[in-house]
């Protein structure tokens, strides 16, 4: 989705108007403050004019790139480049098309597009739903580091149950995937593109790699060699509205076998996971989102 941020009414609605019969998915705003209400994960692109009524543009894009460094923004403004103080902002970079110039809405469009395009080339598979996805875990764990340590008894309790080295609760946004507890073994976030999780996401119920080394997506992965991960199963961590925004993880040094069974207590242990992010949320009044 796009955001194009504009303190004329009229102007923004013909830029917006413009973006949209190129077709993109465009949301409005008519502020600094204004835009922070409307930035969620499924904003991927920003157009902003520089002058706003209580800020700029740059102060805009600054903001934005600390939330998602990956956003593509556009400066688009009645201003020429001499009048912005872009010494001010340090190494924050943007593109600039200056409005009001021959073949502007034409070279706006093309810079979005070009954007968009290169934001979907990524190293790893994305979900069709990728932007309801990560909506969703906005509004499920905005921030795991504040979640504590409820989710450790479930962790310990699952290499019990099925006497496995290791298992982890994890997170999947949109570049890197974080742990929620892990037992048996610590990581650190990891990108997308080194984890199992990410192509787990993907398929339907359980997943189970009886031997990850076997798997050619994965026999140069070296961050698996060094956690001594043979073999892996994961449930999704889904919320009630059917959004996959994470994984529960089992892994062991040796090649195995999971049966049905298993299969079956494992994905109760990453619905209990997923309660557990419901009762956070109702608690701290976000329900009716």
């Amino acid at each position: 989705m796009l955001l194009c941020v504009d303190g004329d009414d009229d102007v923004r609605g013909e830029t917006a108007g413009t973006l949209r019969e190129a077709g993109f998915d465009v949301a409005e705003a008519s502020s600094l403050a204004d835009a922070r209400d409307r930035l969620d994960p499924s904003v991927d692109c920003l157009v902003t004019e520089q002058e706003l009524i209580d800020s700029t543009g740059l102060e805009l894009i600054r903001e934005v790139r600390e939330r998602a460094p990956d956003t593509n923004c556009i400066l688009y403004t009645d201003l020429p480049v001499t009048e912005i103080d872009t010494a001010a902002f340090g190494d924050v970079v943007a593109e600039y098309v200056r409005k009001g110039e021959p073949g502007a809405e034409e070279e706006l469009v093309g810079l979005v597009e070009q954007g968009v395009a290169f934001q979907s080339q990524t190293a790893y598979p994305l979900p069709e739903n990728e932007d309801a996805r990560l909506a969703a875990l906005e509004r499920y764990a905005a921030d795991p580091a504040a979640l504590g340590e409820s989710f450790d008894r479930l962790t310990e309790l699952a290499t019990e149950l099925f006497d496995l080295d290791a298992a982890a609760v994890g997170l999947i946004d949109a570049h890197e995937q974080r742990f929620l507890s892990c037992h048996g073994v610590t990581f650190d976030p990891i990108p997308r593109e080194e984890t199992v999780c990410t192509y787990a996401m993907l398929e339907p119920g359980v997943t189970v790699l009886e031997d990850v080394a076997a798997d050619p997506r994965f026999e140069e992965n070296e961050g698996l060699t060094a956690a001594n991960i043979r073999f892996y199963a994961s449930a999704p961590v889904e919320t009630p509205e059917g959004e996959v925004i994470g994984t529960f993880c089992v892994y062991d040094g040796a090649a195995r076998e999971f049966s049905a069974r298993d299969r079956e207590l494992l994905s109760m242990l990453a619905d209990e996971a997923m309660d557990q992010l419901t009762l956070r949320r109702r608690l701290g009044g976000e329900d009716d989102v």
